[in-house]
């Protein structure tokens, strides 16, 4: 994914930084995430540009939100349907969408990406958006895996860059992990936790290590109970049982496995592998390596560990 952008000349200012909360915010990104996110912030007063390089892709994540903000007012206006479609039609009004990530960043207060996992990308993208964004426009990452200073290293404000991390769905999940990096100034973290708050969101701050917090338990977690099926010490159903059951989870690590995706997982494991190669909680499992191969991704392909048609 690339975003045609042209450079133009700015003068920085310490003073130019907001602390305030963000009133115009350019989420990056059409898909889940990307929507979820736009939907929320607009729906809690902040003008909100979508971008995504396809209009298609645009005009079905608008439907979608649509869809969803209806749903919302169906339960918070169940006795003034016409309040409902008021709340629906100005949460609509306040979200814009565009094909030109440079246009949107010229205005923002926030640039959030929500783009594919990929580090290249994400550098080349927020590279562009440096050149072009007001001095005083803070950048965030919706990553799950990867290094937030990784992806701020292609810009020149190491200082106003952070992680946003959204759950899915976003506009049920109440929590965010707010990610500072070594460089990222206590102004620009507090202005990330008070655009959480403002979201009605609960935030946790964390810092820049691999899978923040909820990742970094919850994926040695998953990989654990894989490799524990992979030495005979027991079944993928006794262990998603067992969990369920003994720990009163929602869903065992094998269908959380296959409702996450085992590519994602694959992705995640591999970067963490690669970078830390003698870590034993990040190594590597034959079964997961092989199921992706074979194409069985979990519950949106039909079949992971488990079979779904």
């Amino acid at each position: 994914m690339s975003f045609l952008c042209q450079p133009v000349s700015r003068a920085f200012s310490s003073s130019a930084l907001r602390s305030s909360v963000f009133k115009h915010v350019t989420v990056i990104g059409g898909g889940l995430m990307g929507a979820g996110i736009a939907q929320v912030a607009a729906s809690t007063g902040h003008t909100v540009t979508l971008v995504d390089v396809s209009e298609d892709v645009l005009k079905k994540t608008v439907k979608g939100i649509e869809g969803s903000l209806q749903r919302v007012a169906k339960k918070k206006f169940a006795d003034k349907p016409e309040a409902g479609e008021e709340f629906v039609r100005k949460v609509l009004q306040s979200i814009s969408t565009s094909t030109d990530a440079a246009s949107a960043a010229q205005t923002s207060d926030l640039v959030l990406e929500a783009i594919v996992e990929n580090l290249q990308v994400k550098q080349e993208l927020f590279g562009r958006l440096d050149k072009l964004a007001p001095v005083h426009t803070i950048f965030a990452s919706n990553t799950s895996s990867l290094p937030i200073m990784d992806i701020a290293s292609s810009t020149s404000r190491l200082d106003r860059f952070g992680g946003l991390h959204f759950f899915n769905p976003v506009p049920m999940m109440k929590l965010v992990e707010v990610v500072g990096t070594s460089a990222t100034s206590q102004e620009t973290f507090d202005s990330l936790l008070n655009f959480s708050k403002a979201l009605g969101k609960t935030p946790v701050s964390c810092k820049d290590t691999p899978g923040f917090i909820v990742n970094r338990l919850l994926v040695p977690y998953m990989m654990e109970a894989i490799r524990l099926h992979e030495r005979g010490h027991g079944s993928k159903e006794d262990i998603d049982v067992a969990m369920k059951l003994g720990a009163g989870y929602p869903m065992g690590p094998f269908e959380l496995c296959d409702y996450v995706g085992l590519d994602t997982m694959k992705f995640i494991i591999d970067g963490w592998s690669a970078n830390n190669p003698a870590d034993p909680l990040f190594a590597q499992s034959e079964l997961l390596n092989g199921l992706v191969a074979e194409g069985k991704l979990g519950k949106k392909t039909g079949e992971g560990f488990y079979k779904y048609k």
